[in-house]
């Protein structure tokens, strides 16, 4: 069974692409078990820039079929930001909980119908003697007032979808992954995978 290395240290990130990729023919791994722990710089200035950067170093290393993702979450009252900084939004090493509080104190006093925001997640697979490729997908929701939920991470507590009328945090993995643009995005990429092999 071909090895499908994933760039990425992100337990839960890895868990929701185990997920969606189970009928593949793929033994899904991280990059650290496949040998990778670099810590690799996120130097690009749009979501798809820094995709092919990780998927490309790991690739270098690995010789294998390789996906990396960026995401992140852009708020249109904040001119897209977060943006490709959404992870490290209150600084390099922060929380997911700091990254939360920054966010809010921003939006303080804005009103719910103006805390329009998105998910999106670029992925980019890398793979020998195939043509690399990049799908990119969205998920559209508003920043609430306050964090809820347990599940998930990042900025899930704090990101409502209207359909469910639930934020991020408070779905179950089957209903998140309908959803969510690391999910269409995941499905994307896995209808192109299937006409690779």
């Amino acid at each position: 069974m071909e090895r499908f290395i994933v760039a990425t240290k992100n337990a839960g990130k890895l868990k929701e692409i185990k997920e969606i990729l189970k009928q593949m023919p793929f033994e899904v791994v991280s990059m650290s078990e496949a040998g990778v722990v670099d810590d690799i710089q996120e130097t690009g200035k749009t979501f798809e820039e820094n995709a092919l950067i990780k998927a490309k170093h790991v690739a270098e290393l690995t010789n294998g079929y390789v996906m990396a993702d960026d995401s992140g979450l852009e708020v249109d009252y904040l001119n897209g930001a977060p943006g490709v900084y959404s992870a490290r939004f209150a600084g390099i090493k922060a929380t997911d909980g700091e990254n939360i509080n920054k966010l809010l104190g921003m939006l303080e006093g804005v009103p719910f119908e103006k805390r329009t925001a998105r998910f999106v997640c670029c992925i980019c697979v890398v793979a020998p003697l195939k043509e690399t490729f990049i799908v990119k997908a969205a998920c559209e929701g508003f920043i609430t007032f306050c964090p809820s939920g347990d599940k998930g991470f990042g900025y899930d507590p704090v990101f409502y979808v209207k359909e469910f009328g639930k934020t991020m945090a408070e779905l179950d993995l089957h209903e998140k992954n309908a959803i969510s643009h690391r999910g269409k995005a995941l499905r994307l990429m896995a209808d192109y995978l299937e006409k690779w092999l």
